[in-house]
């Protein structure tokens, strides 16, 4: 440690700090541009300029490291002069058109020059007007307005891994953009609007719909995957406008993907179901709560008087209060047909019980290990921040390996194991390397042969001293889910390896927290073959199955089925005889599961739309008039408490016998776009116009 002295204070510091985070960690403001906390040194903005005694000229903070007995000065005279040089300069070229700036009010230009700018430019000369960059339907350009800072263009190559965006030129015609003129396709680009610390990189979807100094914030949970990205939502006239990430860095550190960040835009959708509506001789009417309540329950009582053959459904998106009080309400009338896993095709497992999907490593850890198989991802997609954590572990030297059906594009590199075999024979063969090592036998892979990359895979694993194997979205797609989970286990068993099954969904975890599986019922595949009811919760089957046209019949075929969704559409208006509209995760309190675990609670941050309700309010009304037992529930809170005294059960894939297919199966699975995941998502303009939202332009290797 050394001592640094700074404006007369004296600091300890560790020896190399740049000046800059000492002076931070002091609460000493040192205005800046170019320098973030999360990217790389660039020095080029020099607007940190201060004064360190025994330097000829003011240096800048973020590049100059502190060593014992430094005295630096961030407000001397000296500091002030350099700093206003610089600000002046800086605004030289800037157009100064903060009045219809969409960054007006929050923009960190405006708030350095309002103490170091002066009222009066000496430049009298034109200045230069750079034209704008097409950068895709997320983010608009205004390149005039560029200070070169360069934070967008390090974000893109240290932290997204996609270099999208470059400097060209050099002087006054230095220019920021693509090169050559395209989108920007990253799944994390909307990090680069935080980032610019001027107007130049600003939101398209929010563009001049609203001043920021009318937003109201309400911290809340991302909706869309299971890592629980803290968030802040902004809104005005109650209606969300925006959304930010609110940092969290155990979690999502200050990122947040592009899927939690536009996603708002289906809160907003003209097809929101704004009041409740029932179809009576095979007309639909709009009705008030308590008929549309009413007529659910009877025609639900007409079916289970002669059946319990009821479908229970819903998404795995959905709070835990929401899906514990609808398995608790289904369970109260005896149906045990209960399910979220739409999309998945192999349940051999659940005979043996219910295995919890998890990440086993922290997402703090995830950076610091040594060797990552990916078993059936495109980790990028599927889970973006999880996907941040590994790369830094490729970038610090870990080993990341993939088994998958298909090349995928990584941001890092990858070792993929691939062939004509097919990823479950790829995989029997890794866990028949790592066997061989360590000299034990296992009947499931007696008659396989390794290879030398499977070979250098084990190896790897065996080697580290921190490895995890990852079982991702495409695994728990493929028709051999199962023996995939079963070798994934051997490899993490005998390299002492941590498994982890990657939830995907929001809530998944939370799902099973909230027992809103098949225990003694018909699985979602099995509902889909057709049902007498159904009581569907934030699912479009057509969409959200595996097999979309079976489950679409199945739900046509039924003689009642009740909707509890937050969107209309002419699809369901075919097959449902009550449309119940529910608020979004924006509109509701609840709870949910990340994928560690851990259980994040949220407030409402906006009123649902017309007359919709959340879910968990709807769900304890009908609990009450099917006459069911303990649904006098009066705040979520209560629901809440109830879920955690529950007990869920695992499974220990080692106790379980199983065999080898006989053919490749990888040609059945079905890849999901991540911005066609659900209902929301679905709706949101500004992601349906990008790349990723049709998964044959979803980026390959």
């Amino acid at each position: 440690m050394v001592k640094v002295e700074i404006n007369g204070q004296v600091i300890e510091a560790k020896e190399g700090d740049m000046l800059i985070d000492v002076a931070d960690s002091a609460q000493i403001s040192i205005p800046r541009f170019c320098y973030h906390k999360k990217l790389s040194i660039a020095a080029n903005c020099r607007m940190c300029l201060v004064d360190v005694e025994g330097a000829w000229k003011p240096l800048p903070a973020c590049a100059t490291p502190v060593t014992d007995g430094m005295k630096v000065h961030t407000n001397s005279p000296k500091a002030i002069a350099a700093q206003k040089s610089v600000m002046e300069f800086l605004l030289i070229n800037h157009p100064l058109d903060c009045p219809i700036c969409d960054q007006g009010g929050e923009c960190e230009l405006q708030d350095v020059a309002m103490d170091y700018g002066d009222d009066v430019s000496r430049y009298s000369e034109s200045k230069r007007v750079v034209g704008d960059k097409y950068a895709g339907p997320l983010i608009q350009t205004d390149m005039t307005r560029c200070i070169h800072c360069t934070r967008c263009v390090r974000f893109g190559q240290e932290i997204a891994g996609m270099m999208e965006l470059g400097a060209t030129g050099r002087s006054e015609w230095m220019e920021i953009g693509t090169y050559i003129e395209k989108s920007i396709d990253s799944e994390m680009s909307g990090n680069m609007i935080d980032l610019c610390p001027v107007g130049a990189l600003t939101s398209k979807p929010f563009r001049y719909s609203v001043r920021a100094w009318e937003l109201k914030s309400h911290k809340g949970i991302a909706a869309h995957d299971s890592i629980g990205s803290n968030i802040i939502l902004h809104s005005k006239n109650n209606e969300v406008k925006r959304v930010v990430p609110n940092e969290n860095e155990a979690i999502n550190e200050v990122w947040l993907s592009d899927r939690d960040r536009f996603s708002y835009e289906g809160i907003n959708s003209e097809e929101r179901l704004t009041q409740p509506m029932i179809k009576k001789n095979g007309q639909w009417k709009t009705v008030d709560w308590e008929t549309a309540l009413q007529f659910s329950v009877e025609g639900l009582k007409n079916v289970l008087a002669d059946s319990t053959d009821v479908g229970v459904l819903a998404s795995a998106n959905s709070t835990v209060e929401e899906l514990y009080l609808l398995q608790k309400m289904a369970r109260g009338l005896g149906v045990e047909n209960i399910d979220y896993r739409h999309r998945q095709i192999d349940f051999g497992m659940d005979q043996h019980g219910f295995h919890t999907p998890l990440l086993q490593d922290s997402i703090e850890v995830v950076e610091k290990l040594n060797a990552v198989l990916l078993v059936g991802s495109y980790l990028r997609k599927e889970l973006p921040i999880l996907n941040l954590r590994v790369r830094k572990a490729a970038m610090a030297g870990a080993k990341v390996f993939t088994v998958n059906t298909e090349s995928f594009d990584f941001n890092y590199k990858v070792s993929n194991a691939q062939s004509d075999a097919g990823m479950v024979f790829e995989l029997a063969g890794v866990a028949k390397a790592v066997a061989d090592i360590k000299g034990a036998k296992h009947e499931l892979v007696a008659d396989i042969t390794a290879n030398d990359a499977q070979k250098v895979i084990a190896q790897a694993l065996i080697d580290a001293k921190a490895a995890s194997v990852f079982v991702g979205q495409i695994s728990q797609l493929h028709p051999d889910y199962a023996v995939i989970k079963r070798l994934a286990d051997l490899i993490a068993e005998l390299s002492d390896a941590k498994l982890s099954i990657l939830p995907i969904a929001a809530n998944e975890v939370g799902a099973h927290l909230a027992g809103f599986l098949p225990k003694n019922g018909k699985n979602s595949a099995q509902m889909a073959q057709g049902m007498d009811a159904f009581i569907n919760l934030n699912i479009e089957p057509e969409a959200d199955f595996a097999d979309g046209d079976n489950a679409l019949a199945a739900m046509k075929a039924a003689k009642f089925v009740v909707n509890m969704t937050a969107f209309d559409s002419e699809i369901q208006r075919e097959y449902a005889d009550v449309l119940l509209p529910v608020a979004t995760f924006a509109e509701t309190a609840g709870t949910f599961v990340n994928a560690n675990g851990l259980k994040q609670s949220f407030k409402m941050a906006v009123e649902p739309k017309g007359e919709a309700k959340a879910a968990w309010k709807i769900l304890r009304v009908l609990g009450n008039l099917f006459n069911l037992n303990g649904f006098d529930y009066v705040h979520s809170n209560e629901v809440l408490q109830e879920v955690f005294d529950a007990d869920t059960s695992a499974v220990k894939f080692s106790e379980i016998a199983i065999a080898l297919p006989t053919t490749n199966n990888d040609a059945k699975v079905k890849l999901v776009s991540p911005y066609q995941m659900d209902a929301v998502v679905r709706r949101a303009p500004s992601l349906q116009a990008t790349p990723d939202a049709n998964v044959e332009t979803m980026g390959r290797g």
